[in-house]
């Protein structure tokens, strides 16, 4: 069996053990900030990332570093609580290995969130944007000899994010009275804050934020041909014209994500409720 296969049966085996025969059908994965959406997963279960064969441990600031499986808008979801990132060192099999999991698990939908810097000069701290499509500057985590038990070796990326979620998202947001962005995510390797001229490289090419994750796990789930919804909070501003004393601060993004995450929590609980079962 291909090492890869193996960790992740070995990983989904263990986790499926401590689900209490639940089987979700949304997994969910919480960015910078955003892990606060998992407190309001009912009946939950905590599953540590360091209990599961396989797993790597999150090492990123405001990642707490666990599956929580629960109820949430009247389903059975499991959530990650804090992910994996390239530039902490590991390899994209084992950055995506969650969502392999997932898909493994049965899950129908992969809802995923980031803390973003607002390349857009329209995009202001606090902003909440729904993703519509991605530039992506990280490896590609389909990279080696595929996994056909997942996907196809050249699986289609026409729509990475799912026009039928988005437009969903749209409507419940209107309806629930929160003001929502649309735009492009593109992400880079970090860790380092990118360079004002970097930012207007980004904003030159079509990118509306800019961050440090997301799109391997999109890119994964597309594999599986998974739907896919994706949401920004944009916690900084990404410009190129700095006051001569700005700093970019990872607890202040931290702290701007936290602050969001109430009306991110509203909108995937609502959008959650009316997902159809397949």
């Amino acid at each position: 069996m291909d090492e890869r296969m193996e960790r992740i049966s070995k990983a989904a085996e263990y986790v499926q053990s401590r689900l209490g025969g639940r089987r979700p059908v949304v997994g969910i994965v919480l960015g910078s900030g955003l892990g606060k959406l998992a407190d309001r997963i009912e009946d939950s279960t905590a599953i540590p990332y360091k209990d599961i064969p396989g797993f790597p441990v999150s090492t990123a600031i405001g990642h707490k570093g666990n599956f929580i499986s629960g109820r949430l808008g009247g389903k059975d979801v499991i959530a990650m609580q804090g992910r994996f990132h390239y530039y902490e060192g590991y390899p994209m099999d084992l950055v995506t290995l969650p969502i392999r999991v997932m898909r493994v698990l049965g899950i129908q939908y992969l809802f995923v969130s980031n803390a973003a810097g607002g390349v857009n000069f329209d995009f202001k701290v606090g902003d909440l944007m729904i993703i519509r499509d991605h530039i992506n500057l990280l490896p590609n985590p389909l990279v080696g000899r595929n996994l056909d038990e997942f996907g196809p070796r050249f699986p289609d990326m026409t729509r990475p994010y799912d026009p039928k979620l988005i437009a969903m998202a749209e409507s419940l947001a209107a309806e629930c009275g929160i003001e929502v962005r649309k735009g492009v995510y593109l992400a880079g390797t970090g860790p380092s804050y990118e360079t004002p001229s970097e930012y207007r490289y980004f904003r030159m090419i079509g990118a509306d934020a800019v961050g440090m994750s997301t799109i391997p796990e999109v890119i994964t789930a597309r594999h599986s041909s998974i739907p896919v919804f994706g949401m920004s909070v944009i916690t900084n501003e990404a410009h190129d014209d700095y006051a001569e004393d700005y700093e970019n601060n990872g607890d202040d993004v931290v702290a701007a994500a936290d602050a969001a995450a109430d009306r991110m929590t509203l909108l995937f609980t609502r959008m959650i409720e009316r997902v159809s079962v397949l």
